[in-house]
């Protein structure tokens, strides 16, 4: 250590001397100088190298053919599975088209009363309910006994509701004796009146505008039934 020690002291001395007088210059004279003693060092690493290798005892491998075999598979034969039965086409549902009973009066009884009411269906063109109402039964008439109807007229709004109800003639009878003498009456007016206003109607179309159409009239029918 010490003998090397000694043989780079001048080199020690002078990088010491050198970065004490202007460190980087000195810095990039040891970098150039390293730069180039490895450049040097890997040329020569290069040369030493860069000799031919004896291939005289060298083997070479065979070149590995598979011979071609034929593949025996456990079923020669077999059967196509068959084609599967053609779906049924959906069978399209009867259209079935319900309209309410014209000019009829019809008993319609509650269950577990003693009393019906029923609605003649005034024809105005094609002002037809889309479906019936059933008028609650004057109590006062069902105590007595008194049957009879009432009509009345409102206007079809253009969505097909009713308003401006009105009452135009009521009746005290029997309407299922064609025989019965009706007297004037107004003991049904305004549970008629009451029903009308929740009629449905299909709005009239005027060049393809809902109109509104006033005036129709709409008959309620009240018949008690018997007790069984």
């Amino acid at each position: 250590m010490n003998a090397v020690t000694k043989s780079l002291q001048p080199v020690t001395s002078l990088v010491n001397k050198a970065f004490n007088f202007n460190k980087y210059l000195a810095g990039a004279g040891f970098g150039a100088f390293i730069t180039m003693a490895l450049f040097f060092l890997m040329v020569a690493l290069i040369s030493l190298g860069d000799t031919d290798f004896d291939t005289s005892k060298a083997r070479k491998l065979a070149d590995v053919i598979m011979p071609e075999r034929d593949i025996d598979t456990l079923f020669d034969d077999f059967e196509k599975p068959e084609e599967p039965e053609e779906q049924p086409e959906d069978i399209a549902q009867p259209e079935l088209e319900l309209a309410p009973l014209e000019g009829v009066e019809v008993a319609m009884p509650k269950p577990k009363a003693n009393f019906g009411t029923g609605a003649g269906l005034f024809r105005d063109g094609e002002y037809i309910p889309l479906f019936k109402v059933t008028p609650i039964y004057p109590r006062r008439a069902q105590e007595r006994g008194i049957q009879g109807y009432a009509i009345v007229a409102f206007t079809i709004t253009e969505t097909g509701t009713v308003e401006d109800v009105e009452s135009l003639e009521g009746a005290c009878g029997d309407p299922t004796n064609p025989d019965t003498v009706y007297r004037n009456c107004s003991m049904f007016n305004s549970a008629a009146k009451r029903a009308a206003l929740k009629l449905k109607y299909k709005p009239k179309i005027v060049d393809g505008k809902a109109v509104r159409v006033p005036d129709v009239p709409h008959k309620f029918t009240f018949i008690l039934e018997d007790n069984d």
